[in-house]
């Protein structure tokens, strides 16, 4: 079997506040919700819509995020700026104009407005701790 990523730890607040942001507003499925059993933890796994399977096994189309509450000062010092401010997720649709339509409708903060560039359509919005996303629709000569 070839490599792949399988998932992405996004650090979180509390658990049920990023189920409600990444399932309620952005529309991404959850996979599991599971508590670690003799720990305070709960392993939760979202991915967008279309992919299935649990941990990043058969079935899943691309990367999966595990919402990670954070434990511990460090940790949560880092809530919302895991990567220094830059774009920490590259999330890719098939048509821009309708996730970006829906997402506006939903509340989602945009933070740099969508523009065409040579490689797709993309615009930048922030999830609810404030990391940064790119929204992109790559042309097919991008692909």
């Amino acid at each position: 079997m070839p490599q792949s990523i399988g998932l992405v730890s996004v650090l979180v607040r509390d658990y049920d506040e990023a189920i409600a942001f990444y399932v309620g507003v952005l529309g991404f499925s959850l996979i599991e919700d599971s508590r670690l059993p003799g720990e305070s933890k709960r392993w939760v796994v979202v991915a967008p819509a279309d992919v299935s399977g649990s941990n990043g096994s058969k079935g899943s189309k691309g990367a999966q995020i595990l919402l990670a509450q954070a434990t511990g000062d460090q940790q949560v010092a880092h809530i919302g700026n895991q990567t220094g401010g830059r774009v920490f997720l590259f999330l890719y649709t098939d048509d821009f104009e309708r996730d970006y339509a829906n997402y506006q409708s939903r509340g989602v903060k945009f933070v740099r407005e969508k523009v065409r560039e040579s490689y797709g359509t993309v615009a930048v919005f922030q999830d609810l701790y404030g990391n940064s996303w790119d929204l992109i629709q790559l042309h097919h000569s991008a692909l």
